[in-house]
């Protein structure tokens, strides 16, 4: 949903960065390893810790880059099936650190069993959610559909846990993951269901 609202703006408000990233000789697969090296320093130095301000920030800089690169394979001509591949690679390895980063804060110092479960609910569901599109997409079908697409989740993950570092208390975060938690199984059960229908409607 959120990735539909935003595309075409978000990609406007990146050109300037991704021209002049290219200006300086980088690559958008460097801008997209680098991004995800970010990402992952800043939530498992930070978050295991409990420092959730700190660890949101450093993200949400390094998380742009997952736009930044996009736009320069476009502006450079280098879109293809290996930058495709490699990004959609590195975004799940991105989004488990960040929910893996909770999961050993609550399961440590931050000694919350329900919170590290709906934590570990999140990375699996989420891992989830994005296997059955690229499982169908593999099989020759679509699979576009759900209610919590991995913009809407890092959105909703960030947004709350960088308030609760801001001071709000931390049954915020219990229930975003909670929601979080349902929304990516009812995403997974829509795309089963649009991948069954498809199939059933080849055999037909």
């Amino acid at each position: 949903m959120l990735n539909r609202l935003l595309r075409t703006s978000w990609t406007k408000a990146m050109t300037p960065i991704a021209k002049a990233f290219l200006a300086i000789g980088l690559t958008p697969d460097v801008v997209t390893v680098v991004g995800t090296l970010g990402v992952c320093f800043g939530a498992l130095a930070f978050y295991p810790r409990g420092e959730f301000l700190v660890g949101t920030l450093v993200i949400t800089a390094f998380v742009f880059s997952d736009n930044v690169d996009g736009v320069m394979a476009r502006l450079s001509g280098r879109q293809g099936v290996w930058g495709a591949f490699l990004d959609s690679t590195l975004d799940r390895v991105a989004d488990a650190a960040i929910f893996g980063g909770l999961v050993l804060y609550f399961a440590g110092p931050g000694a919350n069993l329900l919170q590290a479960g709906l934590a570990l609910s999140c990375l699996i569901l989420g891992m989830v959610v994005s296997y059955a599109k690229a499982r169908a997409e593999g099989l020759g079908m679509t699979c576009n559909v759900g209610i919590a697409e991995r913009a809407d989740r890092l959105l909703a993950v960030l947004l709350a846990t960088g308030l609760v570092g801001f001071g709000l208390p931390v049954v915020v975060l219990t229930v975003v993951l909670a929601l979080l938690a349902l929304a990516s199984l009812v995403t997974v059960i829509q795309r089963m269901a649009t991948v069954h229908a498809q199939a059933r409607a080849a055999q037909c």
